[in-house]
């Protein structure tokens, strides 16, 4: 596929099939996306790959803290409340769901399970972990997005299915702890990957994007 329906076509992926995802296959991901520009070249990222018993001890571990009402230990503190016209689309989007799913999805029950699914990595063999050096600026997270993308795009193009989840981030101390990387390190995002199942569920229907007029203006 060329780099426009790439783009176009990808989508974020919630059920997964359990079948392996080669190391070398990985890797030539991860290669891919190192070409993502970076400001003055510093490409502040870093990406950990768990999978297996590991990954299951962690699944374990995080599904622990959240019964326990740990309190959460993010790096990048959540948005509290959102301008317009984010508000609108965020809950447009929540209420279209809620409507296909038959259930509130905003209610606290539903937003367990939605976390407990996350934590599960929704049932993908590898989970994958964005970080960066703690003291980078607001730059080097626009960087970290902008290879994050590039990775997204490189495992769609070689049929490969991928979330971006920000609840994996929830208790990011003692994930870092789990990995035993130093306190020094920011973990930016956790993302799931692998092939994606045959279900309805695993690709919800995409959301909507605004028109164009609503993002686009030209000058001269």
């Amino acid at each position: 596929m060329d780099a426009i329906e790439c783009i176009v076509t990808r989508s974020s992926v919630r059920k997964f099939r359990p079948d392996a995802v080669p190391t070398e296959e990985i890797r030539e991901i991860v290669r891919a996306a190192q070409w993502t520009p970076s400001y003055k070249n510093s490409q502040p990222w870093q990406v950990l790959v768990i999978s297996g018993s590991r990954k299951d001890e962690l699944t374990a571990m995080l599904l622990d803290l959240m019964d326990k009402r740990a309190e959460a230990t993010p790096d990048l503190p959540p948005p509290r409340e959102w301008p317009e016209p984010q508000d609108s689309l965020i809950r447009d989007l929540m209420d279209k769901r809620s409507a296909l799913a038959g259930i509130d999805l905003n209610a606290p029950e539903s937003v367990l399970r939605s976390k407990k699914a996350n934590f599960r990595f929704y049932g993908a063999p590898c989970g994958l972990f964005i970080t960066h050096n703690a003291s980078l600026g607001s730059w080097s997270i626009l960087d970290a997005g902008m290879f994050v993308q590039s990775l997204m795009l490189a495992a769609h193009a070689r049929g490969l299915a991928t979330v971006p989840q920000a609840f994996l981030t929830d208790y990011a101390a003692q994930v870092k702890e789990f990995f035993g990387l130093s306190a020094t390190t920011r973990i930016l995002l956790g993302l799931s990957l692998g092939y994606a199942a045959d279900a309805p569920e695993a690709m919800p229907p995409r959301p909507e994007r605004v028109p164009l007029e609503d993002v686009l203006r030209f000058f001269g």
